[in-house]
């Protein structure tokens, strides 16, 4: 999909989406709403959850609210899972991958009585993973991932239906396998790094992993919808309830994800006395580390989401068609992040209550004691309503114009025992003290189209979109960062976009374009604050983008067809109070260029067999990604960027009409490059991986 990149990072499926610009970065909300099957996500780290057993996926680019919901400030994906079917059918599917690692797929659908049908789903895959840890000798990416769906359809009429579904996924993988890509003043030959490695460049790929603790990211996710649909005369009425929980515990290597003896902690105090030392000033006074110290990290997510929406949509026959509704979501949602001292033990995980026994850091009576922790929860309750409109002039002309009122209210307690409120910061910052904020925005979306004949449609529309600000974890402001706050303001896009969509060849080549023009305020950006572990949202006051986007989807004969995306965008940063020294330069996360080509060949043969040959390309422009060293005033931005890279995925094998065997090679160049660059480290992305995989329907 054109000018829309998915980035993972932090520990494998956590995903963060950008679509025209508009980023997603940790703890914020995604900027896209992700309906699945008509009930919308309510919780961005369920986004990376397996999909399989999907019929299609679809992308809207640019503010959606009105129709897809919540946050759909820079677009929505709408995703469909198969249907319940009127007879038995089933599916299976077995594949094998390079890691070494294998999957097992399944699902079964069909009628449970006149009124009732159902369909099942159940996932299975576990890896050893791609990427080298060259300290521990071992893979640091291995994966498995279990992942249930029941979805039930009840039909007692042609008026009445109701769709319900139970989704369960878990996750079990390692985490903060981050690399320090540069010396930090010390020589490459004591911190274990080649001479000549450029600081902090995000495209150097030459530095290895090798934490000293593999760490782990278990992650739970349950989820149960409902959704009824009722006719009547003039429309229908829709009610959706949704509910979901998720548990997250991260543990891991902490800054500078190096081993003792390279560790930046190790080489820079060593058996001295901290208080002495600016750099950490959170530690308490008289303690005293000797020369193996360093740290690691825990970090407990835990968050409960429910959400009800009612819609009355209108009938489409006549020129006249609309909708209206509500939404209410509440969120209930803890994090609490902390260093403890790594004494060789291994990393412990760390929920609700820091690792100590007397209530204080540093406790040395017991292994790996805690260093450093802050917590906090939420409780915060967002409300809606929308409406939209359409009417068709003649043929060839419709207008509509929608209308959205979002409404979040968000309460943060600091949960951080007293014995943890670093000693810098206790006259401004108490357990048990509460912070609230309201955001709230009108979202209005007019579009024009014309359609001067039956194959081309151009279109023009206006429209803004909202995404609710947040908080950073208690305290954090107090560190005197600039960018840091304790909250992270809302954002309001403004956009302008004409585009054409064309049918040719009869229907055989879809031909589109577009070109759009976006003014946001309040375009996120990350802060990693090395003295809490934290990570930290700033929001820079006003930014630009500009882009165009072409896209070509053709059948040029029965058995070959082509798909082409190509994006280019324009961003700039136009003002901010806290750090107006980066004014003019790019935004950050928006890659200057996006790019994709699909080829797909089908050679028939004997017997209902066929030959398929596919291949992807995918080519990612060059991305800035913001802050620099923290401790650097003013605050350094931008200093290089990430180069472009690319990336070919292909697939070969044979199918029949109802089996298919599949090569497969993800990477298959094996291509080099980062994921991620968060100052002052890197998270680098999967090298080449191949497999096998057999599917058979039933």
């Amino acid at each position: 999909t054109p000018n829309m990149t998915i980035v993972q990072t932090q520990n494998p499926g956590n995903s963060f989406i950008t679509i025209r610009g508009v980023s997603q970065a940790r703890n914020s909300d995604m900027p896209v709403a992700v309906v699945v099957d008509g009930v919308l996500m309510t919780n961005p780290a369920a986004f990376n959850q397996e999909l399989f057993d999907i019929q299609q996926i679809e992308v809207l680019k640019g503010p959606q609210g009105a129709l897809y919901g919540r946050n759909a400030i820079g677009g929505a994906v709408n995703i469909v899972t198969k249907p319940a079917s009127d007879e038995f059918e089933a599916r299976l599917r077995v594949g094998a991958d390079s890691g070494p690692g294998y999957e097992v797929q399944g699902a079964v659908s069909g009628p449970l009585s006149d009124s009732w049908k159902y369909r099942a789903s159940l996932s299975y895959s576990d890896t050893d993973g791609y990427l080298e840890n060259t300290y521990l000798g071992t893979e640091a990416d291995p994966y498995k991932d279990t992942s249930a769906r029941v979805r039930f359809t009840y039909a007692p009429s042609d008026n009445v239906s109701g769709d319900f579904r139970v989704s369960y996924s878990d996750i079990d993988t390692t985490a903060l396998y981050f690399v320090i890509n540069n010396g930090y003043g010390f020589p490459a030959s004591v911190v274990g790094v080649n001479p000549g490695v450029p600081a902090n460049d995000p495209s150097d790929t030459s530095v290895p992993i090798r934490v000293n603790n593999p760490g782990e990211g278990i992650k739970e996710m349950k989820g149960f919808s409902m959704k009824w649909d009722v006719k009547g005369d003039g429309g229908t009425f829709t009610s959706i309830t949704s509910y979901d929980d998720l548990d997250e515990i991260l543990t891991g290597d902490a800054f500078d994800f190096r081993p003792p003896p390279q560790s930046f902690n190790v080489l820079l105090l060593g058996p001295i006395i901290l208080p002495s030392l600016p750099v950490y000033p959170f530690l308490p006074p008289n303690v005293i580390q000797g020369n193996n110290m360093d740290w690691n990290q825990s970090q407990f997510l835990e968050v409960e989401t429910y959400s009800q929406e009612f819609r009355y949509t209108s009938n489409e026959d006549g020129k006249f068609r609309w909708l209206a509704g509500a939404y209410l979501l509440g969120t209930d949602r803890f994090i609490g992040t902390g260093n403890m001292v790594d004494d060789g033990t291994g990393v412990n995980r760390v929920y609700r209550t820091p690792r100590t026994n007397n209530g204080f850091p540093y406790d040395f009576s017991i292994s790996n004691p805690q260093a450093t922790y802050l917590s906090d929860s939420q409780d915060n309750f967002a409300w809606a309503v929308f409406g939209s409109a359409s009417y068709a002039f003649s043929d060839q002309w419709d207008a509509t114009f929608s209308l959205r009122y979002d409404e979040d209210t968000r309460e943060q307690t600091t949960e951080t025992p007293p014995g943890f409120i670093p000693f810098a910061l206790a006259s401004d910052l108490v357990t048990g003290q509460k912070r609230e904020e309201t955001w709230d925005a009108m979202q209005p979306k007019l579009t024009l189209r014309w359609r001067p004949s039956d194959n081309v449609t151009l279109y023009g529309d206006i429209r803004r979109g909202f995404r609710s600000g947040g908080f950073n974890q208690s305290g954090v402001a107090l560190a005197g960062v600039a960018g840091v706050n304790n909250t992270f303001d809302q954002q309001i896009a403004d956009t302008i976009e004409v585009g054409i969509k064309t049918q040719l060849a009869d229907n055989r080549v879809n031909l589109n374009a577009a070109i759009y023009d976006t003014d946001l305020d309040g375009a996120y950006y990350f802060i990693f604050l090395v003295e809490s572990s934290t990570q930290n949202l700033g929001s820079i006051d006003k930014v630009h983008y500009s882009g165009v986007e072409l896209e070509l989807n053709a059948l040029l004969t029965d058995n070959f067809s082509v798909n082409v995306g190509l994006a280019s965008m324009d961003s700039e940063i136009e003002g901010d109070s806290q750090i107006p020294h980066v004014v003019g330069q790019q935004v950050p996360l928006a890659p200057e260029y996006t790019a994709n080509v699909g080829v797909n060949w089908t050679k028939p043969l004997n017997s209902g067999r066929s030959f398929v040959v596919r291949g992807d390309w995918r080519a990612v422009g060059e991305t800035w990604w913001g802050p620099g060293d923290v401790a650097v005033s003013p605050l350094p931005w931008n200093q290089l960027p990430r180069d472009p890279y690319s990336l070919l995925d292909v697939r070969v094998g044979m199918q029949g009409d109802d089996w298919s065997v599949m090569l497969w090679s993800k990477n298959a160049l094996d291509e080099e490059y980062n994921e991620e660059f968060s100052y002052p480290f890197v998270w680098k992305g999967e090298p080449m991986r191949w497999g096998i995989q057999y599917t058979k329907d039933f």
